[in-house]
């Protein structure tokens, strides 16, 4: 402890107030925004506290702590942050993050955590100057990440956009350069192919059958769980001798052919390919036209997955071959790929530099929350 932190405990220092009940949250458009015991859940036309301010989840497998600039509304799943002494709001999200408050857990059938729990807590307060300094400090990076996610979801909005409009509605082209194809009307000169036929889709292995060479030799495998959360925080450990196709590396696109379909652009570092998941890569195409043809025929997949009779709903190759996408001529796609590719290469950058950012918050985050590393140094 830093000798003029003072110590003190977690009821000393703040109250944590109930969210209310609310309707309709999910499908309003209202300009305050609803957390739930996860995080955000929806918005609406009230706000329930003032920013900035702390949310923690109450109730729930996975309890987040939430930071909010603006007025917000939280839902009875969730506490928010009242201050009892002077605190820095956003010092306070860090420190609620440091101290794990939403890893605490009263034992009851439902993971909870109870007002006592916390309250009876210990931590140690720097100044008010002190935790403004550390809260800038981290705030920075943090707001780096979230500029960065932000001009992300532009980008793939942007380019989400052109791939429909060249290669789904045929934007632009006149009706008599149009022909008849089993999609329907599609460019002259084009072909209608199948998705398994521009590109390889590569199941992955049974990682159990691969254990690590050490607890220090490994790479981690990279599941369903992690490439929805984009990282592989918490995952299994496999060998590091697997064949190179089978080894996932930062760009490539994976598919989650069951349980939870996703198509997403890896960038959570190297890992290992487990069974379930896709690997996909083509000679044929450019990267972002089978990553978006695949997500043109997503919500179809989804749809057979669900309809499935097993406990984990799933598609087949056979759905692969069904489903059709029209291609260009190679010059054509040239002339595409010029444009989209500088976009496509952008958001797969930019997501790395924010691993990296987070990567650095993460180490700084309990050397300075616990005093060991002072702003000043």
């Amino acid at each position: 402890m830093v000798a003029e932190w003072r110590k003190s405990t977690w009821g000393e220092e703040i109250s944590l107030e109930y969210g209310k009940a609310i309707r309709g949250y999910q499908e309003a458009r209202g300009k305050f925004r609803v957390f739930g015991s996860n995080g955000p859940v929806g918005w609406t036309d009230n706000a329930l506290a003032d920013g900035p301010g702390v949310i923690l989840g109450r109730k729930g497998a996975y309890r987040g702590v939430q930071f909010s600039r603006e007025p917000f509304w939280v839902i009875d799943t969730a506490y928010f942050v009242v201050p009892k002494t002077e605190l820095d709001m956003r010092w306070l999200y860090y420190a609620i993050q440091h101290y794990k408050l939403g890893e605490i857990d009263d034992g009851s059938p439902v993971p909870s955590t109870t007002r006592a729990a916390v309250y009876v807590r210990e931590l140690t307060v720097p100044s008010p100057e002190e935790q403004r300094a550390i809260a800038e400090t981290l705030g920075v990076l943090d707001d780096r990440i979230a500029n960065l996610r932000q001009t992300n979801a532009t980008l793939q909005a942007i380019a989400a956009a052109l791939f429909k409009s060249w290669f789904v509605n045929f934007d632009g082209v006149p009706p008599e350069d149009m022909q008849e194809s089993e999609l329907g009307l599609i460019p002259k000169g084009w072909s209608v192919r199948s998705l398994d036929s521009i590109a390889d889709y590569l199941n992955g292995l049974a990682m159990q059958k691969f254990p690590p060479e050490s607890d220090t030799e490994f790479l981690p495998v990279i599941k369903i769980a992690q490439l929805r959360a984009g990282n592989t925080n918490g995952a299994d450990k496999a060998s590091t001798k697997l064949k190179p196709e089978y080894i996932v590396e930062d760009g490539d696109v994976l598919f989650s052919w069951s349980g939870s379909l996703e198509v997403e652009v890896w960038t959570g570092g190297r890992g290992a390919l487990n069974q379930h998941l896709f690997k996909i890569t083509s000679r044929e195409v450019p990267k972002w036209f089978y990553y978006y043809a695949t997500r043109q025929h997503l919500a179809d997949f989804r749809t057979i997955a669900a309809s499935k009779a097993t406990t984990m709903g799933h598609i087949q190759r056979g759905h692969l071959s069904a489903a059709k996408i029209a291609v260009p001529p190679p010059d054509e796609m040239t002339k595409h790929d010029a444009v989209i590719t500088p976009l496509f290469e952008q958001t797969i950058n930019n997501a790395l530099q924010a691993r990296t950012l987070a990567n650095l918050r993460d180490a700084l985050l309990p050397r300075l929350l616990s005093g060991q590393l002072r702003v000043n140094q």
